[in-house]
């Protein structure tokens, strides 16, 4: 199963910050704040690349259906061929509630 994604607050993205330039590890770090090391590494780097933490806009629509939701909707789709779009989404809508 997949952790749920959360954005960090400029707080936390200033404290990282702010321990990586005391000469503290990306790995102690991680450890203290209780974020994954992959995030700090990528914080980091985007610093140092624009000395900037803010996040960055982004393209297209944000999502709206999990990624079990999207398998079962394959799986409809698989087994209903001829359905449209539409009927799919009402299925999803129908089995999940939401």
């Amino acid at each position: 199963m997949m952790a749920q994604r959360r954005q960090l607050d400029m707080f936390t993205k200033g404290r990282i910050v702010g321990m990586l330039e005391s000469s503290r590890s990306q790995t102690e770090v991680s450890r203290i704040l209780n974020v994954d090391q992959s995030v700090i590494s990528r914080l980091w780097q985007r610093f140092q690349r624009t000395r900037d933490v803010t996040q960055q806009p982004v393209s297209g629509q944000p999502r709206v259906t999990t990624p079990r939701q999207d398998q079962y909707l394959v799986m409809s789709a698989r087994c209903q061929r001829d359905s449209t779009a539409r009927a799919l989404g009402s299925v999803l809508i129908v089995a999940t509630g939401i």
